[in-house]
């Protein structure tokens, strides 16, 4: 357990945003993705997901780590099935933003949500690296409380909001890391891909990315950093991480400009030069094939839920 409480003890989490939601009338989205980590509590009504249709019902949570692209159905009944995209444009028709913090009494079918990032030195998606899949969280009050008291707090005006919904986020991701080793889930993926965080090499590889994202990240500039050969420091991170070198550096600079996307008014040529890409039509093509959407919607969406 010392190994774990070193990764916690390193790790940086961000509140994105919280919210209530009425569900208006039963959607599947093919291919949800989202950057950020979303956790939900179902209030009431029913929400599938994932290739086996798993059922959540209410009273429930669900845990999708950031990075999962997957299908997901909000509601009972027949849906109506969308792409992501397609449901970004018509998002009105299907959820409702609830001022109200009381939605236990509500009769529609309704859930309250939290996005949050959580990174290992500030620079690797801790969830995103473990490479689990989404999963439900059932019989753990603690994690039912904070998400309560944090949804709570952002529909307040009450002076230190903005610091409690900041302790809680931290004390939300540390139950859901005790819920994942208190329940064993995952215990392999654990076990394989949680060592890397320990790897120091690794780490400055890690810094040296998040630091020069729009700068030359090549294999070569890569094992000088990390001090092996450039022959070997490919298969060295990806013996390490499950995943080659440049693909994680993609997702990085994605990750990077979804956050400008959703936090600035640079142009999408501006945030494709400073995320590393000096073609824009090829970074728009790139940015499609990992979101499903155009950049530009991602930017007038700002997030999947923001309605």
């Amino acid at each position: 357990m010392e190994d774990y409480n070193k990764i916690i003890e390193s790790l940086s989490v961000r509140f994105i945003k919280s919210k209530n939601i009425r569900i208006l009338q039963p959607v599947e989205i093919q291919n949800y993705y989202d950057v950020e980590n979303s956790i939900l509590i179902l209030n009431r009504g029913e929400i599938h997901y994932g290739e086996d249709d798993n059922k959540v019902t209410g009273g429930s949570i669900l845990f999708i780590p950031g990075g999962k692209m997957m299908s997901i159905t909000y509601g009972s009944g027949d849906p109506v099935s969308l792409s992501n995209d397609d449901f970004i444009n018509n998002k009105e028709l299907y959820f409702q933003s609830l001022e109200t913090t009381d939605v236990t009494k509500l009769e529609a079918e309704n859930f309250s949500f939290i996005n949050f990032e959580a990174k290992v030195f500030d620079s690797v998606n801790f969830f995103a690296s473990l490479d689990i899949p989404p999963f439900e969280i059932q019989d753990n009050p603690r994690i039912v409380d904070i998400i309560k008291e944090i949804t709570t707090e952002n529909n307040s005006d009450t002076p230190g909001k903005d610091r409690i919904i900041k302790i809680s986020t931290e004390r939300l991701v540390i139950e859901i890391v005790r819920h994942i080793l208190e329940t064993r889930m995952f215990v392999e993926q654990l076990a394989t891909n949680s060592t890397y965080f320990k790897d120091p090499r690794l780490i400055d590889i890690f810094a040296y990315i998040k630091n020069n994202i729009g700068g030359d990240l090549s294999n070569k500039v890569l094992a000088s950093v990390a001090n092996v050969s450039e022959d070997y420091v490919g298969q060295y991170f990806k013996m390490l991480t499950g995943i080659n070198p440049q693909d994680y550096i993609e997702y990085q600079r994605m990750e990077h400009a979804v956050n400008l996307l959703r936090t600035t008014k640079k142009s999408i040529r501006e945030i494709g030069k400073e995320v590393g890409y000096k073609d824009t039509a090829y970074f728009c093509r790139r940015f499609k094939m990992m979101f499903g959407i155009p950049a530009g919607k991602m930017r007038r969406r700002e997030s999947l839920m923001n309605v």
